[in-house]
């Protein structure tokens, strides 16, 4: 050990002193052994390696081979050394840094040597811990300068070189503990742009082989790598990877659900957290490389396939935070998320497209996803979650209408993308309140801010969403109780519907809160008294909402009065803190400051007498208040009590008596006394105004039959008014006495003179309102409740009780009075359908509403089936509909408003009528399916009775009707089931068979055959049916061909050809969109496969599914238009609508063509033959006769009126002349000749690509500029030569006189001056026309 101490000792003074010569002798004494023991030794203690290094190096000079030798030797022994890790991190560092600094200086065959020693070790894993990879980024960079090397039998460049190294090694399987340290070291290596993609394509398939806390690591040195080049591809693969781990963690969540196992290879909340992780690496690289950024978004962009997933979701709301990035990710997304609902709308529409294309993916399902995995410490996500959630409402959310007036949406369901987009922008934004405390208070800011400022646009989404976070998180609301208060003060300002909202909304909390109910009181008593209309009329219901939640203890607990809105939290202490009495005199004190309502405007007044029914039923203990008040109200108002008073008068006081007679509410002696007293009195009243109204004649209320009525006069407005109040008082009286009547044969006496009295101011109305102009079809809006005409249409249609005949025989006799019954009906249930609620007690439950519909719809369809239109009694009719008819038009308004408002409970709807009139409803117990075709056959047996009957009992009216149910009832079948088929299958039989020349049911049924068919099968071969029937009724347009006589479809007959054709071309349009939708996603395809996947596609001449039915799709729509092009048309809507279409058939196969040189260029081949074939198709068929067809419209519009031209010359100049003009203005045959040549234009072009002549099939186009029409300019030619001669006969006689006149000296002025006169004037009329 001594010996070998000295030797160190030696070989280190040697160095320090000029002895060169000396320390070259030493060393060449020691053997190898010697030597890397001295070093391992000298390592391992950490004392002197590195000066000993330098001594080695500089005793072994280069330029001889045995220095050059001991040198590799040192290099050789130093790496593994430094591998093991026996040594301490400073000697490591010193050693790699001695060797890098003398790796320039080492020979070429050194370099390669240790390259292949580095890659040797790395594909045996001896790399593992990394620390000696520093050294290879620069042995790789020396051996790429070198010049020439030796390799097998030849040599090579160190660049050549080194890229077999890199080859060799990218090409080898890594240790999955090594692939960071490589990924790092890489870093430092020059390479090509080659090298690099094979490099990071070689990282990225190692990911699926690293443990998931390993990712984020590789990920950061990844992009650090990326500034090399290879952004995108670094980029996809990072997202992709996550994609894959996304899908097999929800496919492992799926199957242990099934299995009721839970088996997770990847753990949720790592897999989140590593996501959360590598989210925030990227964003950090992309502020510091926006090269990076850019490539992002590029590369979602193009990727139209299918570019999004939860993961990227996330990444792209965390880039939204870099302020640059910010609108561009937005926009982006909000344009991704209405294309996804769109494209997933059309292929839903169309079986066609279903069979060709997989479902798309859901980004709803994603972005919410993206909101449930944020809960995982994803603090830079929420924000932008929380600012796409507001973008998607305020740029999706309902807008408001013509002049400002607010339209509400008529669905209670999403339909549209723009619906679908807003609701998905409540339901993040929902998620992210329930889950992300933080940002609680902002939502909440932010929704109550857009309540108060967008005064002029619908706000009920926000309304719905502020309900949906007060019903999850009452409590939690409770901490933000100030922005709520805040918002309160606003409350008069802002418009009534937004109030009622709002204070619905927020309703629970006010019971938990006393702070937050007492600002609110406070701000409504303000309000009361406030200059605008509107903030009184709010105060009102937001008095009335008081009133019917805070109930007094005692009150009737029915359905009605339950709390639509409750939460456990707030029901704990609703009569803890508010106990009876403080709720009674909380009530007593709101009804006091009601009272004062009773003097203001009739609007105000309105408003309370709607709302005192609602009270009455949810807080019973009150009855006795309100029915004092009503009754000095109409004590007050004695002589001509409102209609709507009495209205509410009469409602409360037979809920109130129906009540106290059920003994359902017990009160005290003196109370039940105070209110038998009260409603007795009402009674009287009642009683007494019903016989006045009866006695009464139009004169006591200031009418006749002579009055005017016209809205234009200020006299015709009062009397209008007056009318409808006598009607509405005359209403209200119907039902109260009908109702006490207990079916006494007196009592529906007096109840038919009400309606002789209500039906004669109607007819006056009717009759006078226009004076000349028509009378407006808007009638005024019944007061009739829609419980009292579900029982009264059952009285008169459905009762067969013995005892009951006689009385109700009295209303039956009235025709009159069936069809006004069934008129109210249906204005009561067109109501419901446009605002989801109707006037009068329990309109605003949609359970009770949906139970009167249900009654309302098992009578009217009894009525229809049992006594139909064909069999009823002629008698007097209005408007020439009969009861039957009226019962059917309720039906199809009814089908239509349980579709759009109650669209979950068709099932129960179907299942509850009862037609048989036994008490059991129809299909009871079966599924939709089987209760929907049960009412179908039912229509379908009344609309062949119409077509059976022959011409003299077919009702046009009815015929619609019937179309248009089944149209609405054949939507609840599923397209694969039989009874769908069968659907079809009958329609398409009456559309052969039926012959009547009906245009508006020719149209009915085309329609529904159109929209059942293009869910079962593609309708291109019914269209192309369809035009040869057309092109057989219409003739052709050379009158010298015959066309042959066919008719697929007896419907079509020469009446009916010009609508059909209309028809016909509106399916081809979306025909042609289809195929539109399809051509563009293929296009799409071709980017990202190219991208992503490479040359991966099939060769042309194997002709992939898509392309193949978007050929036989455009070949058959060709055909048919071949067929129509060539048909006799009646020019003006018939033929500029197929002008259009022909235009967009052209220019959907540029599209096509433009996508097939767009794949030569990626995919050299043949073109499919049946390519070449639609080719053919359209330019050796379709092209010439558009041609044609241009000179049959032209032809024929110029030469309207004939014959007759020679009579009536000017008036047929001024015809040619608007016509011309109109063909100059017109732009649908430049269009159309425009867009057919350059159809021939990218023809020719994708001849060359493919080498195909395809211009072969196309004919030389006519030049539609200077096309002259011999006959016609000869004749032109020869009228004004005519024109010309005798203009200058006259002008010759004129200036002959003229000559004559001024010769004479003009000496007889009197006689002279009238034909002096007269030439003047007609030397004016010359210059002027010659002019």
């Amino acid at each position: 050990m001594s010996n070998m101490k000295v030797t160190v000792d030696k070989i280190i003074s040697l160095s320090e002193s000029d002895g060169v010569d000396e320390l070259q002798k030493h060393l060449t004494l020691l053997s190898d052994d010697q030597l890397t023991t001295m070093l391992t030794n000298s390592a391992v203690k950490g004392k002197d390696t590195g000066v000993l290094i330098k001594a080695i190096f500089k005793g072994s000079p280069v330029s001889v081979s045995h220095g050059a030798n001991r040198r590799l030797l040192v290099y050789k022994h130093c790496i593994p050394l430094c591998e093991s890790g026996d040594l301490q991190t400073e000697v490591t560092s010193d050693i790699i840094g001695l060797l890098m600094l003398e790796t320039h200086s080492l020979p070429g065959h050194a370099l390669a040597a240790l390259a292949s020693l580095y890659v040797d070790a790395i594909k045996l894993g001896e790399m593992n811990s990394g620390r000696s990879l520093e050294l290879f980024p620069t042995i790789l960079t020396a051996l790429a300068a070198t010049e020439a090397l030796a390799y097998g039998k030849g040599e090579l460049s160190g660049d050549e070189y080194k890229k077999q190294l890199i080859n060799s090694l990218c090409s080898s399987r890594w240790d999955p503990q090594c692939v960071i340290h490589l990924t790092t070291m890489f870093r430092d290596v020059p390479l090509s742009a080659e090298e690099l993609q094979f490099l990071i394509e070689k990282i990225l398939r190692m990911f699926l082989k690293l443990d998931l806390q390993e990712i984020p690591p590789l990920v950061y040195q990844l992009l650090l790598l990326s500034a090399k080049g290879c952004k995108k591809l670094v980029l996809e693969g990072i997202i992709s990877y996550f994609k894959k781990q996304d899908q097999l963690q929800k496919e492992e969540q799926r199957n242990g659900e099934s299995e009721d196992v839970e088996v997770q290879t990847i753990p949720q909340d790592q897999l989140r957290h590593v996501e959360g992780t590598v989210i925030l690496h990227i964003v950090f690289a992309i502020r510091l490389d926006h090269e990076l950024g850019r490539e992002f978004l590029k590369n979602l962009k193009a990727a139209q396939s299918d570019p999004l997933c939860p993961f990227s979701i996330a990444l792209l709301l965390s880039v939204a935070r870099i302020q640059r990035y910010e609108e561009q990710v937005f926009e982006f997304l909000k344009g991704t998320i209405t294309k996804n609902f769109k494209d997933d709308q059309i292929q839903h529409s169309s079986k066609f497209l279903q069979e060709l294309l997989p479902q798309c993916n859901s980004i709803s399902n994603m972005i919410l996803d993206t909101v449930k995995n944020s809960v995982f410490g994803w603090d830079h996500v929420t924000q932008g979650l929380v600012q796409l959630g507001f973008i998607l409402m305020d740029s999706f959310g309902p807008k408001a209408g013509a002049f400002g007036k607010v339209t509400e949406g008529a669905s209670s369901t999403a339909k549209t993308p723009n619906q679908l987009a807003c609701r998905l922008g409540g339901q993040v934004l929902l998620e992210s309140f329930k889950m992300h405390e933080p940002i609680r208070g902002e939502i909440l800011e932010q929704v109550l801010n857009r309540l108060v400022t967008k005064t002029a646009s619908p706000v009920t989404h926000f309304i719905d969403l502020l309900s949906s976070i007060v019903m999850s998180a009452p409590m939690i609301l409770l901490e933000s109780s100030s922005k709520v208060i805040e918002t309160f003060d606003q409350l008069s300002y802002l418009p009534l519907s937004t109030v009622e909202g709002l204070l619905k909304a927020v309703q629970p909390l006010l019971k938990a809160s006393m702070s937050m109910k007492d600002a609110l009181i406070l701000v409504l008593r303000k309000a009361m008294f406030s200059s605008n209309l509107d903030g009184r009329k709010s105060a009102v219901a937001g008095f009335l909402l008081l009133l019917k939640n805070f109930r007094i203890l005692g009150s009737l607990a029915s359905s009605q009065a339950s709390q639509a809105i409750t939460s456990s939290q707030v029901q704990a202490d609703v009569h803890s803190r508010y106990n009876t009495a403080a709720n009674e005199a909380f009530c007593l004190e709101i009804l006091s400051s009601l009272r004062r309502c009773l003097n203001q405007q009739a609007d105000v007044r309105l408003m309370l007498y709607e709302g005192f029914h609602d009270v009455l039923r949810r807080n019973s203990q009150l009855a006795s208040s309100i029915m004092q008040t009503l009754l000095s109200q109409v004590h007050y108002l004695c002589l001509h009590p409102g209609a709507h008073l009495l209205c509410c008068t009469v409602h409360c006081l037979l809920w109130n008596q129906n009540i106290r007679s059920g003994g359902n509410v017990s009160n005290d002696e003196d109370d039940e006394d105070e209110e038998g007293g009260v409603q007795s009195e009402l009674h009287t009243i009642l009683e007494s105004i019903t016989k006045c109204m009866i006695k009464s004649e139009l004169e006591d209320f200031e009418l006749d039959k002579c009055a005017e009525f016209s809205t234009s006069s200020s006299v015709g407005v009062k009397n209008s008014i007056y009318a409808v109040l006598v009607m509405g008082l005359n209403e209200v009286l119907m039902e109260y006495n009908f109702i006490t009547a207990n079916y006494s044969k007196n009592h529906f006496e007096d109840v038919l003179e009400l309606f002789k009295r209500y039906h004669k101011v109607s007819e006056i109305l009717k009759e006078r309102a226009g004076k000349g102009r028509p009378t407006s079809s808007k009638t005024s809006r019944s007061l009739l409740s829609l419980g009292f005409i579900s029982t009264l249409l059952t009285a008169l249609f459905r009762d067969s009780t013995q005892s009951r005949e006689e009385s109700l025989s009295v209303l039956r006799s009235s025709g009159d009075f069936l069809r006004y019954s069934v008129s109210v009906a249906l204005q009561k249930i067109q109501q419901l359908e446009e605002t989801g609620h109707t006037d009068g007690p329990e309109g605003q439950s949609p359970d009770k509403t949906f139970c009167h519909l249900c009654d309302i719809t098992s009578v009217l369809m009894w009525r229809y089936t049992n006594v139909p239109s064909t069999v009823e009694d002629a008698g007097k009719k209005v408007k020439g509909q009969s009861v039957s008819l009226l019962c059917l038009e309720g039906l199809l308004r009814v089908f239509t408003t349980i579709l759009q408002r109650f669209p979950t409970r068709m099932s129960n709807f179907l299942s509850s009528l009862d037609v048989s009139g036994e008490g059991e409803a129809e299909g009871e117990g079966s599924d939709l399916t089987e209760q929907t075709a049960f009412y179908i056959r039912q229509f379908q047996r009344a609309l062949m009775n119409q077509l059976s009957g022959g011409e003299e009992g077919f009702n046009s009216k009815e015929a619609q009707l019937l179309v248009s149910i089944l149209s609405i009832l054949s939507r609840q079948h599923n397209p694969s089931s039989q009874q769908f088929v069968q659907m079809i299958t009958w329609t398409v039989k009456i559309c052969k068979e039926t012959n009547f020349e009906d245009i508006s049911l020719t149209k009915g049924l085309l329609s529904l055959l159109f929209n059942l068919h293009v869910l079962y099968k593609s309708p291109v071969s019914l269209l192309w049916e369809m035009c040869q029937d057309i092109h057989s009724q219409l003739g052709d347009i050379d009158q010298d061909v015959e066309v042959e006589k066919q008719s697929h479809f007896a419907i079509i007959s020469m009446k009916t050809a010009a609508s059909t054709t209309l028809l016909v071309l509106s399916q081809v349009g979306k025909v042609l969109d289809e195929v539109d939708w399809l051509i563009a996603k293929k296009k799409g395809q071709i980017g990202s496969d190219r991208t992503i996947s490479g040359n991966t596609q099939q060769p042309l001449g194997q002709q992939d599914p898509i392309e193949k039915a978007v050929t036989i799709q455009l070949g058959t729509l060709l055909t048919a238009l071949h067929e129509l092009v060539q048909t006799a048309l009646p020019t003006g809507p018939c033929t500029d609508t197929l002008m259009r279409e022909l235009s967009r058939t052209y220019s959907i196969l540029t599209t096509l063509t433009k996508y097939y040189i767009q794949l030569c260029a990626t995919q050299p081949g043949q073109l499919s033959a049946r390519l070449e074939k639609l080719v053919k198709l359209s330019g050796s068929h379709l092209t010439p006769q558009c041609y044609c067809f241009i000179t049959y419209v032209q032809s024929g519009e110029l030469t309207a009126g004939g014959p007759e031209k020679l009579k009536k010359k000017k008036e047929d100049e001024a015809v040619a002349a608007a016509s011309a003009k109109v063909l100059r203005e017109s732009k649908a045959i430049p269009n159309l000749i425009f867009n057919i040549e350059q159809y021939e234009k990218f023809l020719i072009l994708l001849s060359k690509k493919s080498k195909v002549n395809l211009m072969q099939y196309m004919k030389l186009s006519t030049s539609r500029d200077f096309r002259i029409n011999a006959a016609t300019l000869e004749a032109a030619l020869q009228e004004q030569e005519q024109q010309r001669d005798e203009s200058q006969q006259r002008r010759f006689v004129f200036d002959f006189s003229l000559c004559v006149l001024q010769k004479n000296g003009l000496k007889q002025e009197s006689k002279v001056s009238k034909g002096w006169n007269r030439l003047l004037d007609l030397k004016s009329e010359l210059t002027l026309k010659h002019a």
